[in-house]
């Protein structure tokens, strides 16, 4: 309450905005518990509800899943994503990559204190695109080597949810069709999705290029 009206909300309209939050968040038994008395947790939810209740246009958030189980982690983020969509500018510190692939629209990856990567998350993913692809298919991997001579590079090949899989690299300038066209003649194709690295494997990439540059 005293926060509330800090951030110029009246006495009523604080009491109000603050019950409808606890319900929200379903913690109304908690409202005459001391901040003390909460989980870590508990406490990050009234936080929460503390920095968004004046539904401020600009919102700096520091790591705000931690301490949060992963139910309430994606309660959070719902409220993040909602209040994301009614206007509200949101800053996000995190090394959750999870996250930022979630929520983020952009990003900067800092690295000892140096920006060594931003832009939309959209675009840095495609930036860092492998040419690589997983088939699903049926056959042997003599035939699928055969289908690859020398215009595709074979990453691995394993056995997922009981069907054949094969990580292939396309080289030069070969196309999904034409790997598909190779491969038709010597084993049967049940699916070929574009293995798109993560933010994770991208921040890892990238701070590993960095330094790799400035020992």
């Amino acid at each position: 309450m005293y926060l509330a009206q800090l951030k110029g909300l009246s006495s009523r309209e604080a009491h109000t905005r603050l019950k409808a939050w606890f319900e929200r968040f379903e913690i109304g038994g908690w409202w005459d518990k001391k901040v003390e008395d909460l989980s870590k947790g508990m406490a990050q939810k009234v936080q929460f509800i503390t920095t968004v209740l004046h539904e401020p246009k600009l919102l700096i958030l520091d790591e705000p899943f931690s301490g949060f189980d992963p139910i309430n982690a994606e309660l959070i983020r719902l409220e993040m994503l909602r209040l994301k969509e009614e206007g509200a500018t949101i800053i996000l510190s995190t090394h959750d990559m999870g996250s930022v692939e979630s929520l983020c629209d952009n990003i900067a990856l800092i690295n000892r204190s140096k920006v060594i990567l931003e832009g939309s998350v959209k675009d840095i993913k495609s930036r860092f695109r492998t040419q690589a692809y997983r088939l699903d298919f049926e056959g042997a991997s003599m035939d699928l080597g055969i289908g690859l001579w020398g215009n595709f590079e074979l990453i691995q090949t394993g056995v997922q949810n009981e069907r054949n899989y094969a990580d292939i690299k396309l080289l030069g300038d070969r196309k999904v069709n034409d790997l598909l066209l190779a491969l038709i003649p010597h084993i049967q194709i049940h699916s070929v999705n574009e293995l798109v690295p993560n933010m994770e494997q991208i921040f890892i990439q990238a701070v590993q290029q960095f330094n790799a540059t400035h020992e």
